[in-house]
């Protein structure tokens, strides 16, 4: 198949839907079908463009066996709603001529990643162009975290974000996200149920592992061998609730067998690195290479996952694939009823969203049991193994991507476990079952993505 994969953020970046995009893409290249992505110099979670690239110029790369074009975009040095806003549409613009270029290619399928959302209209006139299948796949819900989180002030411009984003969405074949809850906020925006489909993060299991040794970060940082460490790896911000780690850390700053790492780069993380830096229990670290993160994730003896009560089902933290593979306990802020509850529930400890206390006791009360830890980790671990196996779920998103293009019969939606949804290509009689593709569980489950 001719694929073209359409969306902000791409490798080198090594966090968040950037990751996801890539890994998705190399797959599906290593597969034997031709992929080409559209998408903007890496710049994520540090919101600078990287060393080697350039914000305001076109690039052609070749990574892993896929091309890759990349258009300009801003980037502001601070963030706020409206400089947001622009910075989406700077990328959108941009990358327009690059579409128009690769209709010459006519792919048989265009797949954009969400956010942004501002570049809809260019895929689907492109689909429509060349008579590809479209296909949006939403990482996260930038429309409602815009205004929810209020990023941006509501009344009128919410209504008529909410009116648009409701209109696109139901333009395309199939839209899918990465979490059963997510799905269904996708089906209540006006898609028929037929083209929702589950398409969780994945993580790969034999790279994110439990090691038999200490992590060398504990002997970088020096911590005491016989510290309880606890760790957040992700991107520090608005979404993410982050300043109440300084919090929970402050409040434990005189216990000295408790230690925190705080690893990771974004709006919120300067404000975190100051109101931590005088604390002698923590350590506040910059985005680590790719080749550290299995040593990072397993200086963890709990890892932790903060969220604001308002963000709850307007993302699915990728970050948690992670976590869990480590085989490392897991405490997490979510609400019953949310996916992220869901998972953590039944593999680690969930506390409520934006609750400084109930984080510190679970905290403590885990560290002094250094059993149930164990126990914890083991848990997650096979339910990583079980669940977010990037092999099962791209065999899926492969035959769902084949339908799509139409060069094979949709699979029996009857074979596919516990759905939590089902796509289906109306306009060309190829079908889309829910299943994942670039993620973790089947999220019939539930389970991942960083932003």
């Amino acid at each position: 198949m001719r694929i073209l994969i359409y969306g902000l953020n791409y490798a080198p970046e090594v966090t968040g839907v950037g990751k996801y995009t890539a890994e998705m893409a190399e797959l599906l290249a290593a597969h034997g079908h031709e992929v080409r992505v559209v998408c903007a110099p890496p710049y994520y979670p540090q919101w600078r463009v990287h060393d080697g690239y350039r914000a305001w110029r076109y690039r052609r790369d070749v990574r892993q066996g896929v091309n890759i074009w990349r258009a300009p975009l801003w980037v502001p040095a601070q963030q706020g709603g409206l400089k947001r806003i622009v910075h989406l549409a700077s990328f959108a613009l941009a990358s327009l001529p690059l579409l128009m270029r690769l209709a010459v290619w006519r792919p048989q399928v265009v797949m954009l990643i969400a956010p942004t959302l501002l570049c809809a209209p260019g895929a689907l006139m492109l689909a429509r162009a060349v008579g590809a299948g479209s296909w949006l796949h939403i990482q996260d819900f930038e429309v409602d975290a815009a205004f929810d989180l209020g990023l941006l002030q509501g009344g009128r411009a919410s209504r008529i974000a909410r009116a648009a984003e409701r209109l696109l969405l139901r333009r395309f074949d199939v839209v899918s996200s990465i979490s059963p809850r997510m799905v269904e906020r996708v089906s209540a925006k006006g898609v028929e149920a037929s083209r929702a489909v589950c398409l969780p993060n994945w993580v790969d299991t034999n790279a994110i592992f439990p090691l038999p040794y200490p992590s060398a970060f504990r002997r970088r940082l020096g911590i005491a061998p016989g510290n309880t460490v606890v760790l957040y790896s992700g991107n520090m911000g608005a979404k993410q609730g982050i300043d109440i780690l300084a919090d929970v850390a402050t409040a434990l700053a005189a216990r000295p067998d408790i230690s925190f790492v705080f690893c990771g780069d974004g709006a919120a993380r300067r404000e975190l690195q100051e109101r931590c830096a005088a604390l002698p229990n923590c350590h506040v670290l910059p985005v680590q290479p790719v080749a550290m993160l299995n040593e990072l994730l397993n200086v963890a003896d709990i890892h932790v996952l903060p969220q604001r009560n308002d963000a709850a089902d307007l993302v699915m933290p990728s970050k948690l694939t992670g976590m869990l593979a480590s085989g490392r306990a897991v405490v997490a802020m979510a609400r019953p009823g949310t996916s992220l509850y869901e998972v953590v529930s039944d593999h680690g400890v969930v506390v409520p969203p934006e609750d400084g206390e109930a984080l510190a006791a679970a905290i403590v009360k885990l560290a002094g049991d250094p059993g149930r830890r164990a126990t914890l980790g083991r848990a997650a671990r096979r339910y990583a193994q079980r669940m977010l196996s990037p092999q099962a779920t791209f065999r899926a998103l492969e035959e769902r991507l084949g339908a799509l293009a139409g060069e094979v019969p949709a699979p029996p939606s009857a074979g596919a476990p516990r759905a939590a949804a089902r796509g289906a290509n109306g306009a060309r009689g190829a079908a889309a079952a829910h299943k994942p593709g670039t993620g973790g569980s089947t999220l019939q489950e539930v389970e991942q993505s960083d932003v």
